[in-house]
């Protein structure tokens, strides 16, 4: 709980130079400048395929984990755990352990029971501030929205944004808790299809502990009923009747039911991480298969193979993409204009992307079997400055003096070039020139 809510508490404040005329916030989403910064790694909208590996990435890390390991995610890193189990610590600290909040929740409204109530629904709240606040420092720079927040300069949506977020942690994580994990959250009802008899997963072992019961007689198992392990499920439920959808494998009941053992000088492991596979095999008093046969096997082996290939391919992609980049969009109302002179002309928007920190001036030309003539507009010598991490668009004009081949043609291939004036980097982009004959 401490790593996850560090991170989160954490991540905005960290501080990255990225030179004078980008943010120097490590992690940012600029929603205004349609950018997403995640340390030296920037992207830009239209490299969303990107994000949209990422996310494949998560999902089959979901899978995989699932399948060898159970809904370890849900028990340990889910936000919703995370915070459910924070408002949990709170509470223990403010009303006691779970008898003395059971005695606090049966007793009559008092005083003391108004102040404990008062005293945790505060901090329940503040911590629900806190979270609802430093989400919002992911999409602006931190230090300067928190001075705007404290002098209530900030934007509405930003007020709108903490609002919201303050409201459903307050209600999630304080009094829904595992609710949201049985009925809003679609995964418990997935994940029976990433598990199978392998998978290691939160189980009761029937065969050392029936039959149960409080009195130790001949025969007798281990479990001695006691309901320590019922007791500590946040979703309620008794592991001892088998997987159940509600379990979040948080593993409560195993060290609960580890604690009963060691004083009833039982072994522990009543419950515990086990395969289903093993529980037959161990009862006829044969080991239960390594740890590592469970973890690999094909269906994770193949989760993880899927899951590097994306990582090496967004990598590969990463390093491969140029600084400089161009599209060309022909304008096609009127598809070309024919001027007094009979020179056939056609105009294109010519979109200029300059990635890198400084302004760069660009060459624009064209290519093509038949002679074109290039120019652009508001621009000499078919030269334009790029301002630094800027896109440009540039309305470019080719032209096609009357009575050659390319005026009277139907259409003509080219291609644009682009170059940076500097370091020669080029970019290029097909296209086509419409002449008389396209009418």
């Amino acid at each position: 709980m401490a790593v996850t809510l560090g991170i989160y508490y954490l991540t905005p404040w960290i501080r990255w130079d990225r030179g004078p005329n980008l943010p120097d916030q490590a992690v940012l989403i600029d929603m205004a400048h349609r950018r997403f910064y995640f340390f030296w790694i920037e992207i830009w909208s239209h490299e969303f395929y990107f994000v949209a590996g990422l996310l494949i990435m998560a999902g089959l890390g979901l899978f995989l984990f699932t399948s060898a390991l159970g809904r370890v995610w849900c028990g340990y890193t889910c936000p919703q755990t995370v915070w459910t189990d924070l408002f949990i610590l709170v509470e223990r600290w403010i009303e006691g352990d779970r008898n003395a909040r059971v005695r606090l929740w049966n007793a009559k409204w008092d005083a003391r029971k108004i102040r404990l109530r008062a005293t945790k629904w505060s901090v329940w709240l503040l911590i629900a501030v806190a979270t609802g606040g430093a989400w919002v420092f992911y999409f602006a720079d931190a230090p300067t929205l928190a001075r705007d927040l404290a002098t209530f300069q900030a934007p509405f949506v930003a007020w709108a944004t903490i609002g919201v977020l303050t409201a459903t942690t307050f209600v999630f994580g304080g009094f829904m808790r595992e609710q949201v994990c049985n009925y809003m959250c679609p995964w418990p009802r997935i994940q029976a299809a990433m598990m199978d008899p392998e998978t290691l997963t939160v189980a009761y072992r029937d065969w050392r502990g029936e039959p149960r019961g409080k009195q130790r007689v001949e025969g007798a198992g281990d479990c001695i009923d006691c309901m320590a392990c019922v007791n500590v499920c946040p979703a309620g439920i008794d592991i001892r009747d088998g997987q159940q959808m509600e379990c979040i494998t948080c593993a409560l009941c195993i060290d609960a039911c580890d604690d009963v053992m060691a004083k009833i000088g039982k072994p522990r492991g009543l419950i515990d991480y086990l395969a289903l596979s093993d529980q037959e095999a161990e009862a006829n008093g044969k080991p239960a298969k390594p740890i590592w046969a469970h973890v690999l096997r094909f269906r994770t082996v193949l989760y993880t193979v899927l899951w590097a290939l994306i990582g090496v391919g967004l990598v590969f992609a990463m390093f491969i993409r140029a600084d400089l980049e161009m599209t060309v969009s022909p304008v096609r109302n009127p598809t070309f204009v024919v001027l007094s002179d009979g020179t056939v002309r056609n105009i294109y928007d010519i979109r200029l992307l300059n990635k890198l920190g400084d302004d760069r001036v660009f060459a624009l030309s064209l290519v093509s079997d038949q002679p074109l003539d290039i120019r652009l507009e508001g621009a000499d010598l078919n030269i334009v400055t790029v301002p630094a991490n800027e896109t440009m668009l540039q309305r470019v004009y080719v032209s096609a003096v009357a009575g050659t081949p390319a005026a009277v043609a139907d259409r003509i291939d080219l291609r644009f070039w682009v170059e940076d004036a500097i370091t020669g980097e080029r970019a290029f982009t097909e296209s086509i020139f419409n002449g008389r004959a396209a009418q």
